[in-house]
């Protein structure tokens, strides 16, 4: 093994003591995976109260560490890291379609001074972009120079600005020092396996020590790396994020061991993302036919870690050079040519005014919540065990805001009389193109929520109507521009007086679920 990856035992006993701190603040509230009204989240519904104020700091507006945060806040990622040390059987970095939206894709790389100036125009355009991430398309700490140098320039000429790095963890121990001085204080990890026996079938190679390494011994070397550079950043205070890609029949029930051995060692999230393998991306997995995970195969993963790591469900496995909301894409807005066209302002005045309106916003969202969870405390005699998923149509803001046809994915969410709880999303084909609906996309789209009571929109028109209620999946446009999770918790309200009186019957989601007519009952 390379020298690079020794530290001291004082070393390694500090970033234990660290993690078991975390550990026992996370025992005592902090980040767990419930929260009433009022809290915002970490990556699920935790807010101010739940934990130490400095944390609070760091993930109050990131949209990737909480889940409130992102209906709100946007990201941006800067391409400037070509180059990686490892080779993924789930990866291809040589495609690109600007329609895409998956790890490792970008249609420019730029060197640290056009991303600098590329983060400063986004920034004056878009007040709420709070973060800014270095995701590859290759490793960031595979290229460290350019990687550290564009934070250094950031750190100096956009201060506000929250800075994050994601790798594979192989170079993260030699290199947790220089993440450090730069203040990044957000990593992502990505860490598929805690057993080399299963990494050797995710990971054909490594670059290590200035050879190439195969076989079990790469995945042995690559999870040495990851584990230590973990216990690392605990140590020094940085909050690290876990992704882990869920591959069918290699790694999914290994998934709920990951996120022991992860949450041991002090991680704050656990992200765990459906693997992307259709052929046409060209990578291994694809031409082999290895086959991604359901939407409902996520979530009994997901569901099988609670308890253990606190986990991360809105990922949207964003692009090396994606820019805007979490789910939308702008960066075509920002291609360098347009960028040397335009008159970039960083005013931070201003950048701070428009996050002032935005918390006023999430107060009000808060408040609504609040409201609709006490109403719904009051019907004590109902079913209080009941929970059923609905589908939400959204453009941001934490709002029911846009219609069916429009929608790119739905937001789903566990509705019980205590809780809304966001617990992931589905992409779906659009549905109204060129001011028409594609009828042959109502298959696909239907079959993408069938699991929902439920779907909220703005606007829907005749045929959608028709064939969602002939899927038992009602159709529901009276929260128009109403918070999400009050207009889910009013629906579902409404919900089960209409299955106390009898006009429905209400089981676990199935095609016999709904009487004929109820709906027409209850429009």
């Amino acid at each position: 093994m390379s020298s690079t990856a020794f530290v001291s035992i004082g070393e390694l006993r500090k970033g234990r003591h660290a993690v078991s701190q975390i550990l026992d603040t996370v025992a005592s509230g902090g980040c767990s995976s419930s929260g009433g009204a009022g809290k915002a989240s970490c990556g699920s519904s935790d807010g101010p109260d739940d934990m130490p104020a400095e944390i609070w700091e760091k993930v109050k507006n990131h949209p990737c560490y909480s889940e409130e945060a992102h209906h709100h806040y946007a990201r941006m990622h800067v391409a400037v890291a070509p180059a990686c040390n490892i080779q993924c059987n789930y990866c291809n970095r040589k495609y690109d379609c600007s329609n895409e939206s998956r790890p490792g894709v970008v249609s420019q790389k730029l060197t640290p001074d056009q991303a600098v100036k590329k983060v400063l125009a986004v920034a004056s355009e878009i007040p709420q972009m709070t973060v800014l991430g270095i995701a590859g398309p290759g490793d960031a700490l595979a290229n460290p120079k350019k990687t550290f140098e564009t934070f250094r320039r950031l750190s100096e000429e956009a201060p506000d600005i929250k800075l994050c790095l994601s790798t594979n963890g192989l170079a993260l121990p030699q290199m947790v020092d220089e993440i450090c001085k730069y203040n990044i204080d957000h990593v992502t990890i990505t860490i598929n396996m805690v057993d080399p026996a299963v990494g050797e079938k995710i990971y054909p190679w490594i670059f290590w020590d200035h050879r190439r390494v195969t076989g079990r011994e790469a995945a042995e070397i690559l999870h040495r790396q990851q584990m230590l550079g973990l216990e690392m950043l605990t140590a020094r205070g940085v909050l690290t994020k876990i992704n882990s890609v869920l591959i069918p029949g290699i790694n999914d029930e290994h998934l709920i061991e990951v996120n022991r051995e992860v949450k041991k060692r002090g991680a704050f999230l656990h992200n765990i993302m459906p693997l992307i393998s259709e052929a046409e991306h060209g990578t291994v997995f694809g031409l082999t036919g290895q086959r991604g995970p359901s939407a409902q195969e996520l979530k009994a993963v997901q569901d099988a870690c609670m308890g253990g790591a606190n986990l991360m469900r809105h990922c949207r496995q964003c692009r090396a050079d994606a820019v805007g909301l979490l789910g939308e894409d702008r960066s075509e807005e920002f291609t360098l040519d347009k960028i040397e066209a335009m008159e970039v302002v960083y005013d931070l005045d201003k950048r701070r005014a428009y996050q002032q309106q935005v918390e006023q916003e999430r107060q009000a969202q808060h408040a609504a919540k609040a409201a609709a969870l006490e109403a719904a405390a009051a019907d004590a005699g109902m079913d209080a065990g009941m929970k059923v998923l609905v589908a939400v149509a959204t453009e941001g803001q934490g709002k029911v805001n846009q219609h069916f046809g429009h929608a790119t994915e739905f937001q789903i969410f566990e509705v019980s009389q205590g809780e809304a709880l966001f617990v992931g999303h589905r992409r779906v084909d659009l549905y109204c193109q060129g001011g028409y609906g594609e009828d042959e996309q109502l298959p696909s789209i239907v079959g993408a929520i069938n699991d929902c009571h439920a779907v909220l929109v703005s606007k829907i028109g005749a045929c959608p109507r028709d064939e969602l209620k002939a899927a038992g999946i009602e159709p529901v446009d009276e929260y128009a521009h109403e918070f999400i999770e009050a207009a889910a918790l009013s629906w579902f309200a409404g919900y089960r007086a209409r299955v106390a009186r009898g006009e429905i019957v209400h089981t676990e989601r199935g095609d016999a679920r709904i009487r004929q007519g109820a709906f027409t009952a209850a429009a």
